[in-house]
């Protein structure tokens, strides 16, 4: 008997001692998930102390302004995507909501896309140049919800164009297969004649992601394919991807108001997918030149 309680007592002592171990690991534990826990909202509140501090250094270098000016800075992030040409990548410039707006608003009034025309062409002669498959012009005192009003507001302060130099919106649907061959936006008198305005820029709102392909290229960028009898068909150079609400801005024309040549840009064909694009042109005179 003296044998078992001894044993009975062994046994005790080491029940004991593991529960006393698997508590201890267990407060350890705990004690660690605990504090990630707790720190996690304290990251948080701090990376937004961060961005208010942001906002009142922002708000605190705003300067008096003039007649026309505006009371508040507004920051427009963008990237340099090229000097020559001048062009220029705004993300997220617009949000998902603001161009699913501007797609209902345009769906309803597609029409097939249409060229500019130059002496001597007709449409037979052009019709492998432009592949959009429908497109429509949208100004925005056309629309109901605001957005274009909005969007157009930003536009000018991004590129410091008055409102009033812009066209109304190009909105252009390019379904699988179709493609915009490189063109100019400016029109070179000599060859479509006289002209009382002219293009100086032009900025793209992507209205939506393209799986595949759908790019804007500039095939001369920084002088390169200008000597190698390019056709203006092939996809190569500057390509810029096509993302819902990003901006793109280039730069038609000189300082001096000559045609930039590195301005020549096309859409590469969409492989997979659908692309919506918003183009505002704007020029050098107010619309009643346009």
């Amino acid at each position: 008997m003296k044998g078992h309680r001894g044993r009975t007592k062994l046994g005790l002592t080491s029940v004991f001692l593991f529960c006393s171990l698997f508590f201890l690991v267990g407060f350890f534990f705990g004690s660690l998930l605990l504090s990630q826990d707790l720190s996690g909202p304290r990251l948080s509140r701090s990376k937004l102390m961060e961005v208010g501090k942001v906002e009142e250094e922002v708000e605190e270098l705003r300067m008096d302004h003039g007649e026309t000016g505006e009371p508040h800075p507004h920051p427009i992030p963008f990237q340099v995507l090229s000097w020559k040409p001048r062009a220029l990548h705004f993300p997220k410039f617009a949000s998902a909501e603001q161009c699913n707006n501007i797609i209902k608003a345009a769906r309803a009034r597609l029409k097939p896309s249409t060229l500019a025309l130059r002496k001597g062409e007709t449409e037979e002669s052009t019709k492998g140049v432009r592949t959009s498959s429908s497109g429509t012009f949208i100004s925005a005192s056309e629309d109901s919800t605001g957005t274009l009003g909005l969007i157009e507001q930003k536009i000018a302060r991004a590129t410091m164009i008055p409102r009033e130099q812009g066209e109304a919106f190009n909105v252009l649907r390019y379904e699988i297969g179709q493609k915009y061959a490189s063109h100019y936006d400016a029109f070179n008198p000599a060859e479509y004649g006289p002209q009382k305005s002219q293009r100086v820029a032009s900025f793209l709102l992507y209205l939506s992601d393209v799986e595949e392909g759908g790019e804007t290229m500039f095939p001369f960028e920084n002088g390169s394919n200008m000597d190698i009898g390019y056709d203006y068909q092939d996809c190569i150079g500057l390509k810029v991807k096509p993302r819902q609400g990003d901006g793109l801005l280039f730069y038609s024309v000189f300082t001096n108001g000559t045609i930039d040549p590195t301005s020549l840009h096309g859409s590469c064909p969409v492989i997979k997918g659908e692309k919506w694009v918003a183009t505002k042109w704007m020029r050098d005179q107010g619309r009643g030149l346009l």
